[in-house]
């Protein structure tokens, strides 16, 4: 699957601490209008596995600001230590309503820092991951 850089939240991001992803989306609009096609979703892949954390939480944050200084939680996802393992995939629906011409992903750490684990992170539409499962099934 080839990805676009200005779809890319995250890669290869080390997760030590909570933090946000290393580039933020820009919609190129004020509004975010999904219009007819494909549903927009955030692939998370992991190509290092996490230790010592209890359970990582992956937020997908809007703003009308680049800088983030008002964001809000579209949606988010919890997973516990044990399926955050090297190769690990999630798939996170982006809400029709709602988003704001930026988002970006926000990973926060629940119990102890952890000193593994890296995330990419990137922007598609869901019959691309539909596709890729297909063929590598």
């Amino acid at each position: 699957m080839y990805i676009d850089k200005q779809n890319l939240f995250s890669d290869a991001q080390a997760i030590t601490a909570d933090a946000a992803s290393t580039n933020v989306v820009d919609l190129g609009q004020s509004t975010y209008d999904h219009g007819p096609g494909n549903p927009l979703v955030v692939q998370v892949n992991l190509p290092q596995a996490f230790n010592t954390l209890t359970s990582l939480t992956f937020q997908v944050q809007t703003d009308d600001d680049e800088a983030f200084g008002s964001s809000r939680n579209l949606t988010a996802l919890t997973v516990e230590l044990a399926r955050l393992t090297l190769g690990a995939a999630f798939t996170i629906p982006l809400p029709l309503e709602g988003v704001e011409r930026y988002v970006r992903m926000y990973y926060d750490v629940t119990g102890t820092n952890p000193t593994t684990g890296q995330v990419d992170a990137f922007l598609t539409t869901a019959d691309m991951i539909q596709q890729r499962s297909f063929r590598d099934a």
